[in-house]
């Protein structure tokens, strides 16, 4: 029996996860051949950031949840770190596989290494070269780490070679996370506002900002918000607010428009019908570039760097930076009927959980 954990621990993750997993249970016999555990670490502990997506994408309880949300970020990766050591100190595994670059990712990577335990980082290799972001930072001690690369692009895998990640060590197969968009897209649903705030197909804005510096700073993130709502030409303009945006909003003094809609964090399902049947997103994530690019939904990033640009140089995303003076000539340009029709990139297919499973089976089952 060989003996996997798989790491989950914040949003992005959960996406992740769940067609690995899928994939690892239509191996046959599985039972007899591997044994999956899952790892919820407690980084997203909010009911809507992190629960509903079990239940949305179908993905099995955890086995063990580790209760290590909030505090500060070296607070969470120390919970978070003592806490998986003393699970596998209990109960050893043979192979830890983590997922994208939160928090949990470093850190239960980490405490694998110390004990000897083989990495495989799933979304290994993207870099935006921008240390003032903490999912930077946590991706390059991860695949600083790892002994198996699963890279999402061609470029994500000359980043590894560069810092002398051996050939043999990556694996170029595609976008997990786009397994699960393709696979529930027949599932998205209609949120329960949609008919309260009258909005209407391809005539309404998605928003979603988090990072810090669009956010922590208040009259940063006020002129943000001013120069969007005004460059919208009055169409509905969604903001499902992350807490931790919400708790900022809360401590300023905004004369927020009609048209800018400010609902709770959405479940998986929700939230994509809103990004699929929008005009246009307007983001600081990262996540959502890819998912608007296989969707075919015009996408503005306001952020200075991207980890993923493919979803500019192939997709439909296009980098607008963190200042204001590129927001107004973007959405003329969008209402103009001028934005980049886009592709879809290489692997992108939803077959990228079945390409990592087989790898890994082949690997430590079938050898």
């Amino acid at each position: 029996m060989f003996h996997i954990d798989i790491i989950a621990g914040a949003r992005p993750n959960f996406m992740k996860v769940a067609p690995i997993i899928h994939a690892f249970h239509r191996l046959n016999n599985i039972s007899e051949k591997i044994q999956l555990r899952l790892i919820h670490t407690g980084q997203h502990y909010d009911h809507s950031m992190s629960n509903t997506f079990f239940e949305e994408l179908n993905i099995p309880q955890p086995d063990i949840n580790l209760g290590c949300g909030g505090g500060t970020q070296a607070e969470q990766t120390a919970a978070i770190m003592i806490a998986y050591e003393k699970v596998l100190l209990t109960n050893r595994t043979d192979l830890v596989i983590v997922v994208g670059d939160v928090t949990s990712t470093m850190a239960c990577s980490i405490v694998a290494k110390k004990l000897n335990i083989e990495v495989a980082h799933i979304e290994a290799g993207i870099r935006s070269h921008d240390l003032t972001m903490p999912e930077e930072i946590n991706r390059m001690v991860t695949d600083c780490l790892a002994d198996y690369f699963f890279t999402t692009t061609e470029q994500a895998g000359r980043n590894l070679k560069a810092s002398g990640v051996q050939d043999n060590q990556i694996f170029f197969v595609g976008n997990v996370m786009i397994d699960t968009m393709l696979t529930n897209m027949h599932r998205f649903t209609k949120p329960d506002f949609w008919t309260k705030f009258s909005l209407i197909d391809k005539e309404y804005f998605v928003l979603t900002l988090h990072r810090p510096a669009n956010v922590d700073g208040q009259h940063q993130f006020g002129e943000l918000l001013q120069s969007i709502v005004k460059s919208s030409r009055n169409l509905p303009i969604v903001f499902p607010v992350h807490p931790r945006t919400a708790k900022i909003i809360q401590s300023m003094n905004l004369n927020l428009p009609e048209s800018l809609i400010l609902v709770e964090p959405l479940g998986y399902l929700h939230f994509n019908y809103l990004v699929q049947n929008s005009k246009a997103v307007i983001t600081d994530s990262g996540g959502i570039t890819e998912e608007t690019t296989v969707m075919g939904i015009p996408c503005m990033t306001l952020r200075d760097n991207t980890e993923r640009p493919e979803t500019i140089s192939i997709g439909t995303n296009e980098l607008l930076g963190a200042k204001t003076d590129n927001i107004l000539p973007a959405f003329n340009k969008l209402f103009s009927g001028d934005w980049k029709k886009g592709a879809i990139p290489e692997k992108w297919d939803g077959k990228t959980a079945e390409r990592i499973v087989k790898i890994l089976s082949d690997k430590f089952v079938t050898s």
